[in-house]
């Protein structure tokens, strides 16, 4: 099992960026699949992008051309830069991990919230108009 720990949220204004982060515990960061998953208030926690064990990469249609997912197996954490933050973006981002995964996964299968076995506890990301 991964432990995970975000932070990096925060208040900003539209227009402006900030970068999520995800730290790791445990020796399977490396061999996880990580997502980033996001909740608005009074909405269903939706998926944002994952990075497969492989290093593929993947984005919903929001968060494509402005944000960007990476990972730092070294250091077990990943992060999730956004920018030009509009005020929809404003939810309690989650990271959540797969443990001992297959190398390569599909989008599809990423961006099933069923697949991951280990959640952070989200970090707020505000954007205000």
């Amino acid at each position: 099992q991964v432990q995970l720990v975000e932070s990096g949220g925060g208040l900003v204004q539209a227009g402006d960026s900030l970068r999520p982060s995800c730290a790791g515990s445990g020796r399977t960061f490396s061999t996880s699949h990580i997502g980033w998953f996001r909740q608005a208030s009074g909405k269903e926690r939706e998926f944002v992008a994952a990075i497969s064990r492989g290093g593929e990469i993947y984005y919903s249609d929001s968060a494509k051309d402005r944000f960007t997912i990476s990972r730092d197996n070294g250091k077990s954490t990943a992060s999730l830069q956004m920018n030009s933050l509009k005020p929809d973006d404003t939810a309690v981002y989650y990271c959540a991990a797969t443990p001992r995964a297959a190398y390569y996964a599909s989008k599809a299968y990423l961006e099933n919230q069923s697949v991951y076995s280990s959640w952070g506890q989200g970090t707020q990301v505000t954007v205000s108009s």
